[in-house]
């Protein structure tokens, strides 16, 4: 049903030396948008490939920060039922039992991973499933594989499923990953080589910075009507879906209303949290409008205006989630109205207002932020 064509477009790193060059799916809504439709298909199509492999699955564990959302819409398809938490590189609660690992190759190797929930489903779970977006040698997952089964040796009797959009593992990979006992599937197998070379023909240029001089502009925030489920820690994969859903519903009118008649729209999430922007621009997507979603990101993409490379313009902000962390938009167009969906604590205003200069230089007429965090004052 998919092809390489559908799923994959190089482009190169910014200062990473360990793999200078980065696979971008156009379909994920991550790094560049895309209509929502068409990203929660090619996901939940991955998860009824899991659900093939693995029938009785009942825990899948997704990668952060890109695929949060993949990881999601596959657990649904598993059932309501089905556990769902992913990785992450933002601080867990204080005292909370937690493991971590590392993505060797990544701008931002180090993932922690929330024990406590793990614990509680483990042994009720025939089958645990790990999705990312591309596995490439398995080196991250058996790292995270490795450090789980220590920590619940349980976790050994349990059938254990690699799950990507892409795999580039290559024969001697895959004997790697069977003989630690991990089965793959995938959306689409790509042969693995080293894209140094073809990534290094592209001539980039930095990110604008947009980083901003002490000004805080004004936005309008809105909240959901109750704290976001937090999926760091675990959560039911149907109570998540459920509540962003109908947070969607409640939501979609007034935002519609907003915008202008007839022009596009972009529902943006914020580097972990992609589903509930997801969720939400596929709900607005259904009146008929023209909605594009994708995320902030922690990682640093050259820009390059070449014919095929994927990333033709980016900002350089102040994380919404660390004000002393850089994180960065791409690929922005002139929106009639950008509504950007957080988790993020509402205490940052240099990352809101970095991310407000960056939407308004990129054209956008109306910019909207809401709130999810536990931390947000409800309306």
């Amino acid at each position: 049903m998919y092809t390489a064509d559908d799923v994959f477009a190089l482009a190169r790193r910014r200062h990473n030396t360990k793999r200078t060059y980065l696979l971008i799916n156009p379909l994920q809504a991550k790094h560049i948008p895309v209509r929502p439709s068409l990203a929660v298909g090619m996901m939940s199509c991955l998860g009824d490939r899991i659900a093939e492999k693995a029938p009785g699955a009942s825990l899948v564990i997704g990668f952060a920060e890109t695929a949060t959302a993949v990881a999601a819409f596959a657990a649904e398809r598993l059932g309501p039922g089905c556990g769902y938490i992913h990785t992450t590189r933002e601080p867990l609660p204080a005292g909370g039992d937690r493991i971590g690992f590392l993505e060797e190759h990544s701008h931002a190797a180090e993932h922690e991973l929330y024990c406590g929930f793990i614990g509680e489903r483990i042994a009720g779970a025939s089958a645990v499933v790990f999705v990312d977006d591309e596995i490439s040698t398995g080196k991250t997952l058996i790292n995270a594989v490795t450090r789980l089964r220590e920590r619940f040796p349980a976790l050994r009797e349990k059938q254990t499923v690699a799950a990507s959009l892409i795999s580039r593992l290559s024969p001697r990979d895959e004997e790697r990953l069977s003989c630690a006992g991990i089965e793959s599937v995938s959306l689409v197998m790509m042969p693995w080589e080293d894209l140094t070379e073809a990534a290094e023909r592209f001539e980039i240029s930095d990110p604008v910075d947009c980083t901003g001089d002490g000004t805080v502009p004004s936005a309008n925030t809105i909240a959901f009507r109750s704290p976001l489920p937090d999926p760091r820690l675990g959560v039911d994969i149907g109570v998540y879906l459920r509540f962003c859903r109908d947070e969607a519903a409640f939501l979609a009118p007034a935002l519609l209303k907003m915008a202008d008649d007839g022009e596009e729209i972009l529902v943006l999430g914020t580097e972990e949290c992609m589903l509930p922007a997801l969720v939400l621009g596929l709900e607005m997507e259904k009146s008929g409008a023209m909605i594009k979603c994708h995320a902030a990101t922690r990682s640093p993409i050259g820009v390059c205006a070449a014919p095929g490379y994927p990333i033709t313009s980016g900002y350089r902000l102040r994380s919404m989630y660390d004000s002393g962390r850089t994180a960065y938009i791409y690929d922005l167009a002139p929106y009639s109205l950008a509504a950007v969906v957080t988790d993020a604590r509402p205490g940052n205003a240099a990352g809101r207002a970095d991310l407000k200069r960056a939407l308004e230089a990129a054209g956008c007429r109306r910019v909207v932020f809401i709130e999810g965090g536990c931390d947000v004052q409800h309306l």
